[in-house]
Formats: C-alpha cells, sequence, structure tokens
C-alpha cells in the first residue's frame, strides 16, 4: 500500500512539473552565430568552389569519334575531391547557424535579377519557415553524404548521380527561400 501511494506522489511530481514548464518557441532553439560571416559567404568561399570542383570532376562529351568520359583516375585527385566533399558536408551545419543573408551593407549578388529576393526578404522568409528551411539543409547534407561516400568509393557514375542529386538539393532551397518569385524556364 505505501508503495502505491509512493508511485502516485511521483506521478503528481511529474505532472506538476509538467505543467508549470514555460512553452518554448521554435525560434528560441535556433543555434546563433557569433559570427559576421553571412549565408552569401558561406556560399560563394564554400559551398560553389567546392560543388564546382565536384560537379567538373566528372564529364561525358560528345566527340566525332563518340563519347568521351573524362574522370579522376589517380589516387590523388580523388583524395582532393573528397576534400571538396567534405566542405559541402560540413557546409550544411554552418548552414543551420542564425546568422545574416548578406554582409552588413551588402546586397544579395543577383538581387537585380526579376524574382529574386532582396537580403530583408531571405531573411524574412527563413524566419517565417525556419523549420522548413533546415529540412532543406537536411536534404543538402544527405545528398552530400551520397556524394562524400561516391568519391570515397572512386566511383564516376555515382558521382556524377549524387552530383544531380546535390544540384536537386540547392535548387529545392533556393527557388524557397533565395528566388521564389523567379521566372521559370518553359517545359519542351
Amino acid at each position: 500500500m505505501k508503495s502505491r501511494h509512493f508511485v502516485m506522489l511521483l506521478a503528481s511530481v511529474f505532472l506538476v512539473g509538467a505543467c508549470e514548464r514555460p512553452e518554448v518557441s521554435a525560434s528560441a532553439l535556433r543555434p546563433t552565430s557569433a559570427t559576421s560571416v553571412s549565408l552569401q559567404d558561406l556560399m560563394s568561399a564554400l559551398v560553389d568552389p567546392a560543388a564546382d570542383a565536384l560537379w567538373g570532376a566528372v564529364s561525358i562529351e560528345i566527340t566525332k569519334e563518340g563519347p568521351v568520359a573524362q574522370h579522376p583516375e589517380s589516387d590523388e585527385a580523388w583524395k582532393e575531391l573528397r576534400k571538396q566533399a567534405v566542405i559541402l558536408v560540413e557546409s550544411a551545419n554552418a548552414l543551420r547557424l542564425h546568422r545574416p543573408v548578406v554582409a552588413a551593407g551588402g546586397n544579395v549578388e543577383d538581387t537585380h535579377v526579376p524574382g529574386v529576393y532582396s537580403a530583408d526578404e531571405v531573411a524574412r522568409a527563413i524566419d517565417a519557415d525556419w523549420a522548413g528551411f533546415n529540412a532543406e539543409i537536411a536534404l543538402f547534407q544527405r545528398s552530400t553524404e551520397a556524394l562524400l561516400v561516391a568519391v570515397g568509393n572512386k566511383n564516376p557514375a555515382a558521382l556524377l548521380e549524387t552530383g544531380e542529386k546535390v544540384q536537386e538539393a540547392c535548387e529545392s532551397c533556393h527557388a524557397r527561400f533565395w528566388y521564389p518569385n523567379a521566372a521559370k524556364a518553359p517545359v519542351k
């Protein structure tokens, strides 16, 4: 009988404690950055160069003689590509920090292009849908991790395929948060 009372008392303590807990907003859970390095800085300094190196590593050129495949052949070339893939995977973690969209006083690089948001509009879109922004980052990170595996396996076909998935993840996020009003290319 005493143990039953003790269990009920213990349950009451947990219930009272749970009821008194203040609600935490989703924005309070955002990791913040103590840096002035902006999203645009991360893209131009880390993401773009690393992605370009990986996307340019494998190609198929159609010549008069037939298709000519280009891909890394040496262990050193694959090692260099692995460095770029690691940069992409870890860039996703850096993107999760709440940071300025552009450097102080700066503008979004393509702000002159119709449909591209201003820095303030990008910031408002991200702030309004932080969970959605993080879902896009998670998609990017999963695709870059698959790319890292392809590089580790020294598999040009998988590198080409996973590189396409990275491109799709990038485009998905940009179309949602950077240029949602840009004109879409006509479907043929």
